[in-house]
């Protein structure tokens, strides 16, 4: 068994609603990331779409790191259609992954730079997502549209100003209400993947507004911290 497939398994076995996802795809899931792979190794070097020195990097700290939050992202968004947006998507990570993942879901891909915007279309189009996954070439500031759901990976700190410009692109919350299992219902969102749970603490501390949690995430075959950051934004006083 190649390692997509063993850690698609181990994905399953770590997270019972990413099984439910996952399991009975593992061998439909596996062939389009393989083929969302080549895409990217075959424009890496012209694009510079993401930083690895072989196949098995590409795998683990991309598309499984990628792949590893899918259960807490499942469970927050219940089972309603909602609309995701992939803050400087890059190579479309995590917003490919979890796009062949969440069939119930449409996501916007945002990427500023045409070059990389280019690959996401062609990309989008290769894996036959292009009726629920679009492509925006937008400055962040420029984005006009609402979401149920912000993610963003390897992309920024989260300093004030610019959790701020995320926050902006939220569903609006209806109330101040503790964070629960229906808050993309109440209001949109931001899942910011991170590494150390110290580090993204220390970011944490600079925030007001917000209520925020963090959750644990294991990346299968990976040896190193990781932790999914929630951002709710409250409602002013």
């Amino acid at each position: 068994m190649k390692l997509i497939e063993k850690g698609l398994e181990q994905l399953c076995s770590n997270d019972t609603t990413s099984a439910l996802l996952i399991e009975k795809r593992i061998d439909e899931l596996s062939g389009l990331l393989y083929c969302y792979m080549d895409e990217i190794e075959r424009f890496n070097r012209i694009y510079k779409l993401v930083k690895v020195s072989s196949r098995k990097e590409l795998v683990i700290k991309h598309i499984l790191d990628s792949l590893a939050p899918l259960g807490h992202i499942k469970r927050l968004l219940g089972e309603d259609y909602m609309l995701i947006a992939d803050i400087g998507s890059g190579a479309g990570l995590p917003g490919i992954p979890l796009a062949l993942c969440l069939p119930g879901i449409k996501i916007t891909l945002i990427e500023r730079m045409a070059r990389r915007a280019n690959f996401l279309r062609n990309t989008v189009a290769v894996l036959g997502l292009a009726s629920r996954v679009m492509v925006e070439e937008i400055d962040l500031e420029e984005i006009q549209s609402c979401f149920d759901l912000v993610t963003l990976r390897a992309l920024s700190p989260l300093n004030p100003d610019f959790t701020a410009k995320l926050s902006r692109l939220l569903r609006q919350p209806q109330s101040n209400t503790q964070p629960t299992n229906a808050q993309a219902r109440q209001g949109g969102f931001i899942a910011a993947y991170k590494g150390r749970r110290e580090t993204a603490q220390i970011e944490l501390a600079g925030l007001t507004g917000y209520t925020t949690e963090l959750l644990p995430v294991t990346v299968p075959f990976l040896d190193e911290e990781r932790c999914l950051v929630l951002l709710y934004p409250l409602l002013p006083k």
